[in-house]
């Protein structure tokens, strides 16, 4: 495994041309109104046009961050199939994404695995259409506090994270204690990894 201390920070700074940032995810669905009013919820999102056939969705000064595309009668992707396996998020603040667990808890959206990676403190769900999206914070203040980090871990036997109880979480947040102690990732034991992957998706 490369050491990620070693990895240039930008491709510009390896004399490449790439992309400036990531701009949009398209989603293809049979279930059009539902997967709209889900991402509207979920990331605070709002129209920038809405069509039959399309309907382009932001939460920032971005044109469209999302776009979902209307395409009636298509079928369900078997979960054992190549492709994306899930596009993540970032929230500024512990605080944020805490509130957003909060909120979308009241209205019955609630993750299926919430984890502690070691970099990012990350609760993931599944959308109407099972895609799964994950709703994370940045624990380090800097690549290379971020870097530190692996070098000291054990990523190398755990590179999956250790899961954790939302509720007891932000409960141990707001009275206070230490985000030292708080969203430190304590190793567990090799045997005990493959536990930390997420259940799989209900089906039928």
């Amino acid at each position: 495994m490369s050491n990620p201390s070693t990895i240039p920070k930008t491709a510009r700074a390896r004399g490449k041309i790439a992309p400036v940032k990531f701009a949009h995810i398209v989603f293809k669905t049979s279930n059009y109104e539902e997967m709209i009013r889900w991402y509207k919820t979920v990331l605070e999102a709002e129209p920038m046009t809405e069509t039959p056939v399309v309907t382009f969705l932001t939460y920032d000064d971005e044109h469209h961050r999302i776009a979902i595309a209307n395409m009636p009668d298509l079928a369900p992707i078997p979960p054992q199939s190549v492709g994306v396996e899930h596009c993540a998020f970032t929230y500024d603040s512990l605080e944020d994404l805490f509130a957003t667990y909060e909120r979308l808890v009241d209205l019955d959206i609630t993750p299926y695995w919430t984890i502690n990676h070691g970099p990012t403190l990350s609760m993931y769900y599944r959308d109407p259409d099972n895609n799964q999206i994950e709703l994370q914070v940045d624990l380090f203040e800097s690549i290379e506090a971020t870097n530190r980090w692996f070098e000291q871990s054990d990523f190398d036997t755990n590179p999956i994270g250790v899961k954790f109880d939302p509720e007891d979480l932000i409960k141990r947040y707001r009275s206070g204690e230490a985000k030292e102690e708080l969203l430190v990732r304590r190793r567990i034991p090799a045997e005990e990894v493959a536990a930390q992957f997420p259940a799989p998706p209900e089906t039928g």
